[in-house]
């Protein structure tokens, strides 16, 4: 369901008794089924100890200094009192990282595949007075997993999101889309869908500041589109207004605060409420790094995007996965603009079976929880996948698929497969030709040296498309001085000259219409062995990971602040 935030809520949030599984051997000894010994000849080989706790939401890694690394199970159990009443009840999980295995009341009810979108199982008619939930949640990485095998980011696992039970009526409104119709400025197209009973409804759309009070009825599946004109304040980075958006059907109804903005691309250009606007950006995971842990709340997400503003930020690029709904709907309010993705990261085993179901879950997943962000203009669908015959027609598909669920945004993937020749770059991954924005990576002075001088380059593409520059940079360790010609020295001078030259180089690119340095923070990446100046540490942010402003830092705020 959309909008769990505005619903009737018990929050199943704080400590879980929990088991440790290294061999991942609990589903085999019944942990899920919770029993008790019965007899005296009867006993069980696990027990939930109520000394052995993890907070939810929270990642294990953090919370235990034997869990820093782990990649195998970890069952979770809680319990609740509930007092059976006409509603509807689930069991709602913000994410859970990666493979998730639920019981309720000793019966399993279902799985869950992807670590960082929402799923929920009714438990209407399971629930009794007194309830026992456990989930055996596992974030071993897997071949064909999406993201795949070593991939550059910390691996934290469990239940890293809130857990809540939700009431709904018997008819309940499951799911709505409530935004301007493309290339529109004052008419609102979208849906309304209802799940019960009585499928059949008037259902009123209100929005009392904008003077819109209009009447559908749903059909036999519970389902009614429609279309209405509305003289609208547009939402903006600098206006970022929201307005209290009632939907009222006769068994139910709820509230959201939705800002109303167009998004398009013509040519090169990408159109924010049908004006150009440059996207000066940043890349964010979701972590905080002073504190080596997932980032789970609205006071985590105010960090992240206020560090962001503060670098003259309008926007930023949620890598390399969806974050946590805190984070989207602050940027609503905070005037950010948004580009969200999948974490279909490089390995990715197209073509592999069930690999595009998989993908697509994912997707719709993101969507449906996301579709009413005016933040978010931006859905991406890969970073730095391999240009293969059986990826590119995969992500092709894919898509479609979004712009089925979703005609309104646009539709990227960061690639950094590209064509270097001498001082001449080329755009030539033919995935470019269903994409409305192309998203780069390029690490030249890092990964790949400079052949000719910065302004000397010369960018192309035959895809007359907007680019955003969706990743550069290079390592700096904060507080470390010396050379700024030598990569290896790790100074925070090369990190500065690596920005340097690039902007000279970006600023004679005229289809760009966007960049996001890689990255904000410094961030955790047990891939990063450099015992002396990363320690299991991404050393590109701006930032190091106590917060503290490296020379690039400085580059970059000043050139975001000569763009108007």
């Amino acid at each position: 369901m959309t909008n769990v935030l505005g619903r009737k809520l018990t929050s199943l949030n704080g400590k879980w008794q929990v088991i440790i599984d290294p061999n991942d051997a609990g589903e085999g000894v019944g942990i899920g089924k919770d029993a008790k010994a019965k007899g005296k000849t009867d006993f069980l080989e696990y027990s939930f100890d109520e000394t052995t706790t993890l907070n939810v939401p929270g990642d294990f890694n953090s919370q235990m200094p034997e869990l820093t690394y782990y990649e195998s199970s970890v069952w979770y159990k809680k319990t609740f009192t509930y007092h059976k009443t006409d509603k509807r009840l689930f069991l709602h999980f913000g994410a859970a990282n990666y493979i998730a295995d639920v019981y309720f009341n000793g019966e399993k009810i279902g799985s869950h595949e992807g670590g960082f979108t929402p799923f929920q199982f009714e438990i209407t008619d399971k629930v009794k007075e007194e309830n026992s939930i456990v989930v055996r949640v596992n974030n071993q990485r897997h071949k064909d997993g999406i993201p795949a095998m070593g991939y550059d980011w910390f691996n934290y696992g469990g239940l890293t999101r809130d857990v809540n039970l939700i009431e709904t009526p018997a008819t309940y409104i499951v799911d709505y889309f409530v935004q301007l119709k493309k290339a529109s400025l004052n008419q609102i197209e979208g849906w309304i869908k209802l799940s019960g009973n009585k499928a059949k409804q008037q259902v009123r759309l209100l929005i009392p500041e904008a003077k819109i009070n209009y009447v559908i009825t749903t059909n036999d599946t519970g389902y009614a589109h429609y279309e209405l004109k509305a003289k609208l304040a547009l939402w903006s980075p600098w206006q970022p207004k929201l307005y209290s958006v009632q939907i009222k059907a006769e068994t139910d109804s709820i509230n959201e605060a939705i800002g109303f903005r167009t998004i398009e691309s013509k040519a090169t250009a990408i159109l924010l409420n049908g004006k150009s606007i440059f996207l000066k950006g940043v890349n964010i995971h979701e972590e905080i790094s002073i504190e080596k842990r997932k980032a789970i709340n609205e006071k985590d997400a105010l960090q992240l995007l206020t560090a962001a503003k503060e670098l003259g930020c309008n926007f930023v690029r949620l890598t390399h996965y969806p974050h946590n709904e805190y984070m989207v709907r602050l940027a609503d309010k905070m005037g950010i603009l948004l580009w969200e993705e999948i974490p279909m990261w490089q390995n990715i085993a197209f073509g592999e079976p069930g690999m595009q179901s998989r993908m697509e879950n994912m997707m719709k997943e993101m969507i449906q929880r996301d579709q009413n962000r005016s933040s978010i203009i931006i859905w991406s669908m890969s970073n730095e996948t391999r240009p293969t015959p059986a990826r590119t027609a995969s992500l092709i598909s894919l898509a479609s698929v979004v712009r089925q669920k979703d005609s309104t945004r646009l539709i990227a993937s960061a690639l950094n497969h590209i064509n270097f020749n001498k001082n001449v770059v080329t755009i030539d991954d033919s995935l470019c030709s269903v994409l409305d924005v192309v998203g780069v990576n390029a690490y030249l002075g890092w990964y790949r040296q400079w052949l000719a001088e910065p302004k000397d380059y010369v960018w192309q593409s035959p895809f007359n498309k907007p680019l955003i520059m969706t990743e550069f940079g290079a390592e700096a360790l904060y507080g470390h001085h010396g050379s700024a010609d030598t990569a290896s020295n790790w100074t925070e001078e090369y990190q500065e000259h690596v920005y340097k030259d690039n902007i000279v180089m970006l600023k004679n690119i005229p289809f760009l219409s966007g960049t996001t340095p890689w990255i904000l923070y410094d961030f955790r990446s047990e891939r990063r062995m450099n015992g002396t100046y990363q320690k299991g540490w991404n050393r590109k942010g701006l930032l190091s990971d106590k917060g503290e402003k490296k020379k690039a830092w400085y580059v970059m705020k000043t050139f975001y602040d000569s763009i108007p």
